[in-house]
């Protein structure tokens, strides 16, 4: 879109303001509003400046000054604002030199297919991102050093069966949530007013349901390339949160909310083309082309150090745990859901993917599907044997069999010190910037990993008061 029609939206449509949105390297999204009437072509086509300097590990305070580049084609309406206003993401420049700056995640992702395609692998990389999510009536937390706790609370939940007052049953039992009907599933319309909101974001969608968890969900959406994906997690997340905000509910991405009941994935399906052709299609294992095989390989090769992007937090790790359906196995497998990667039953060739089944929506999308890119590139480029397929149900094998399968990291800490310690595959082609990595690792390492490790649990209380 040119910026000229842009404006002209702006004035057809009674546009007032426009709100410029992007995530940082953790997966927050910011934001600033400008007065649609202010702005200009210049401003549009060139960029308009603001402060990183209280960005987290962005820049410091005498070198503040950046650029933010709207991407125009991502303009959309945002339904929760009572002042009409459009949304757009963009990328973030840096004015000293005119380049995208390095500790931008939609910019590394930018830099990632820009790898794919000058290696002649392909030209265009899919993802199907499958994010799920949490709705609770309410959340308590407290966080001090004399002491700390935390609550969620659902009328769905099965702690909520003495209560007082009406109570009229049909709660959902922990790991009892899948695909109950009403009046069980207490989130239906919400769901669907969910749905409503992300097709007047201009996003395709194609089904809702209730997930295995008690107050738990999962909404279908139509796959972008590594870009659009992107922007389609970071507009997900904002139309579940800000839907369930504007009914007195709280959602949340958080991988593992609750002790005793399944956490929140973000399966991503992908698949590259080149020529307008799946590159992924072929007559191997499961239809897929030697090609997918390799870049099967990568993912399992590097499926560690990947975690660091993929399960970014240290809450990621309380869901990658057996028993909970999360994959801990770095296997490959069609259709099997207990493999790291799943190869789904397709009988389209267009449609020839896999399914990365570990990572999670509580970190950057870019960075999630960034990383994803390089290891794939990197199994592709040094045809990185994939081994067999496991088609067992992995959660049952014996301990001995089991044992011999590589596991996925058990801690936050331990995935951050794997990808340090195997990254030449993030930093080839320049895309993962060396300084980048550092303050991405020293950011979560002493302001999530060093805290955690510091601070007494209530269950340690349980544990070992009486000791």
């Amino acid at each position: 879109m040119a910026a000229s029609a842009l404006l002209d939206r702006i004035k057809n449509e009674g546009i007032e303001y426009v709100d410029l949105q992007f995530g940082d390297m953790f997966g927050m999204l910011q934001h600033t509003t400008f007065v649609a009437s202010e702005l200009d072509e210049d401003q549009l086509e060139n960029g308009i400046p603001f402060d990183g300097s209280s960005i987290r590990a962005w820049k410091s305070i005498e070198k503040s000054d950046m650029i933010f580049k709207p991407d125009l084609s991502s303009a959309f309406v945002d339904p929760f604002r009572e002042q009409k206003t459009l949304v757009i993401f963009g990328d973030i420049y840096e004015p000293r030199t005119g380049e995208r700056y390095e500790r931008a995640p939609r910019n590394i992702a930018h830099k990632a297919l820009e790898y794919l395609k000058s290696l002649g692998i392909g030209d265009e990389i899919f993802f199907g991102p499958e994010p799920e999510f949490f709705i609770f009536d309410g959340v308590r937390y407290y966080i001090e050093p004399r002491g700390s706790y935390f609550e969620v609370d659902s009328q769905e939940g099965p702690w909520t069966t003495g209560e007082d007052g009406v109570n009229l049953g049909h709660k959902i039992r922990h790991k009892m949530g899948y695909f109950p009907a009403t009046p069980q599933d207490t989130q239906m319309d919400l769901r669907s007013e969910i749905v409503t909101n992300m097709r007047n974001m201009g996003m395709t969608v194609y089904l809702h349901h209730h997930e295995v968890a008690t107050s738990q969900g999962e909404i279908g959406i139509k796959f972008g390339n590594i870009i659009t994906a992107g922007d389609l997690v970071h507009k997900y997340k904002y139309a579940v949160k800000n839907t369930a905000y504007k009914h007195g509910k709280t959602a949340t991405f958080m991988p593992k909310p609750m002790f005793g009941d399944n956490g929140s994935g973000m399966h991503a399906h992908a698949s590259i083309w080149k020529d307008g052709k799946n590159t992924f299609a072929g007559d191997g294992y499961a239809n897929l082309s030697q090609t997918a095989l390799y870049a099967i390989g990568g993912l399992l090769k590097h499926g560690r150090a990947i975690q660091a992007f993929t399960n970014p937090t240290g809450n990621s790790y309380r869901r990658l745990v057996p028993g909970y359906e999360a994959p801990v196995k770095l296997a490959y497998s069609a259709t099997n859901r207990s493999a790291a990667i799943r190869i789904p039953y397709v009988t389209s060739d267009k449609a020839r993917r896999f399914e990365f089944r570990c990572g999670d929506a509580s970190g950057s999308p870019y960075l999630n599907f960034a990383a994803m890119t390089m290891a794939m590139i990197d199994g592709i480029k040094n045809k990185i044997d994939p081994g067999a397929a496991l088609d067992k149900n992995i959660y049952d094998l014996p301990p001995e069999e089991a044992q011999s399968i590589p596991s996925t990291c058990a801690t936050q800490e331990e995935a951050i010190r794997e990808m340090l310690a195997d990254k030449d595959w993030l930093t080839a082609g320049d895309v993962f910037d060396e300084e980048f990595i550092q303050a991405y690792a020293e950011f979560r390492l002493k302001s999530e990993v060093e805290p955690m490790k510091l601070q007494p649990t209530p269950l340690e209380y349980d544990l070992y008061y009486d000791c």
